[in-house]
């Protein structure tokens, strides 16, 4: 299913010599994240605009103060158990892609397409709608003051954000690693800010408002209790990013696990701290009743200033963005190396060693998005959809156990974390079943459209004349246009 190659096979531009004994240039992706890059991508791809909405919906369903600080701390650990189980998966199959390779690797070709099919319709361009919409809205808020930005404005500003981020993914690797770091400074602005102004809020005030009764009103319902978890864990999402691009990593074996043991813990207390300084601001009442928590906060300790809470909110969906726009392309790139997607789009820049059509066809679904009415509606098909294959590739890993003993492993966590995040993505996956039904309904019948796509398009050994035709002349356009080749590493060329 997936390419293995040694490390140093992925050197681009490396030169050789052909049969008749002229140099010729191997064409790859270059690896040039290094432990920094890492960190700054699984900080970037997380920390969104997720922390700055989400507490209103852990404290909704936890009810009391207590308890939400208590389902944060646990999903920041929920969310770090996973991490290193696909620190593991990452450092075993050096492949980017991440859940794609995996559950190839794992289960074979058909069920790492389901997965494609399911980012390719579903996951990847839902997420990005959702982040881009997200930015349009904060950043256009100080400009419209009182009143809401219109619809038309938001989408218009989204729509830009995701060709102006996808224009630069395409670019020098070198731009997008150095502007990652701009975006996680920007986003440890954002949160130090909060935190301490929630400190001095505290000194100043000598009490903290939302912790006078603590755990009064904490829910006993398991389903409510289920549904806080599940909005802390949105926005944990992300913690699998550097999987995606594992190829573009130095040195994986060290650095991707590195990155992953330094981010997560980071990010799981300054979260928790984050809640904490709005608790301290904030009643629960007034989080209850606010929209955006952030700008409330803002509200109330910055007063006419609340503006600048609104730009640090949007830099940060704009950072997270950036880091889905870079790692995602990278899925639909090895899909199509594969055989999965049209060649075309497993084609490489020769300037610039990006994989330009992979950006741009992403980029492009991502816009189609921004169209839909009422995208949000999909947010319930996206969770679900993403839990089932999280759950499916950390399944994965323990069949690997089993199926590979012998596989070389850098990283090898103990069997008590994959068992116990997999009880815990299936019972994330079983409870929507319960309060959605509709929703997983849909979400499964989207998925299950991939199979007779599977074996009509790519099982079938002789495909019909006008698909070969169609992607062999859609391959040599993007040629021309882009300046791209299919990928060349040692001696093989995808």
């Amino acid at each position: 299913m997936s390419t293995h190659c040694n490390e140093e096979e992925f050197l681009p531009m490396a030169s050789g010599r052909d049969g008749n004994g002229n140099t010729e240039k191997k064409i790859a992706m270059e690896r040039r994240l290094g432990l920094v890059d890492g960190i700054a991508m699984i900080v970037g791809s997380i920390v969104g605009s997720g922390i700055f909405i989400s507490p209103k919906g852990v404290l909704q369903s936890a009810g009391s103060a207590g308890l939400s600080i208590i389902v944060w701390a646990l999903c920041g650990f929920i969310s770090f158990v996973g991490a290193i189980c696909y620190a593991e998966l990452g450092t075993m199959i050096n492949s980017s892609g991440g859940d794609y390779a995996y559950l190839g690797e794992a289960y074979g070709p058909l069920p790492a397409f389901l997965y494609l099919w399911a980012a390719l319709l579903i996951i990847i361009p839902v997420s990005n709608a959702i982040i881009a919409l997200a930015f349009a809205n904060y950043i256009l808020q100080p400009i419209w003051g009182a009143c809401s930005p219109s619809d038309s404005a938001v989408r218009l500003v989204a729509a830009f954000a995701v060709g102006v981020l996808a224009y630069i993914n395409c670019c020098n690797m070198r731009w997008v690693a150095k502007l990652q770091t701009v975006f996680m400074a920007a986003k440890v602005i954002a949160l130090g800010l909060v935190i301490s102004t929630g400190c001095i809020a505290y000194f100043i005030q000598g009490e903290s408002r939302g912790f006078q009764k603590p755990f009064e009103n904490t829910t006993t319902d398991s389903s409510l209790i289920a549904l806080s978890f599940y909005s802390g864990l949105f926005s944990f999402a992300g913690w699998n990013c550097l999987n995606f691009v594992a190829e573009e990593v130095r040195e994986p074996h060290k650095n991707l696990p590195r990155a992953i043991f330094i981010s997560m813990p980071i990010i799981t207390i300054v979260y928790v701290m984050t809640n904490v300084a709005y608790l301290i601001v904030l009643t629960p009442e007034e989080i209850l009743n606010s929209s955006a928590v952030a700008v409330t906060f803002g509200d109330h300790v910055y007063s006419s200033f609340t503006w600048v809470i609104q730009v640090l909110v949007a830099i940060s969906a704009l950072g997270t963005l950036h880091s889905s726009i870079f790692s995602s392309s990278r899925i639909f790139f090895v899909g199509a190396r594969n055989g999965h997607l049209p060649g075309a789009i497993a084609l490489i820049s020769i300037g610039n060693l990006t994989p330009i059509p992979s950006i741009l066809f992403m980029g492009g679904l991502s816009m189609i998005m921004l169209v839909v009415t009422d995208v949000y509606v999909l947010i319930n098909y996206t969770s679900f959809v993403e839990a089932t294959f999280v759950a499916a590739a950390v399944g994965g890993l323990l069949w690997l156990r089993r199926k590979r003993p012998d596989v070389p492993r850098p990283i090898k966590v103990n069997l008590v974390y994959p068992i116990a995040f997999f009880v815990v993505s299936i019972f994330l996956v079983c409870f929507p079943v319960f309060s959605s039904p509709m929703e997983v309904v849909t979400a499964i019948g989207i998925i299950v459209t991939a199979i007779p796509v599977f074996y009509f398009c790519i099982a079938r050994k002789s495909k019909p004349k006008w698909i070969s035709s169609a992607s062999s002349k859609c391959t040599v356009l993007c040629q021309k246009v882009f300046l791209a080749v299919p990928e060349s590493i040692g001696e093989k060329t995808f």
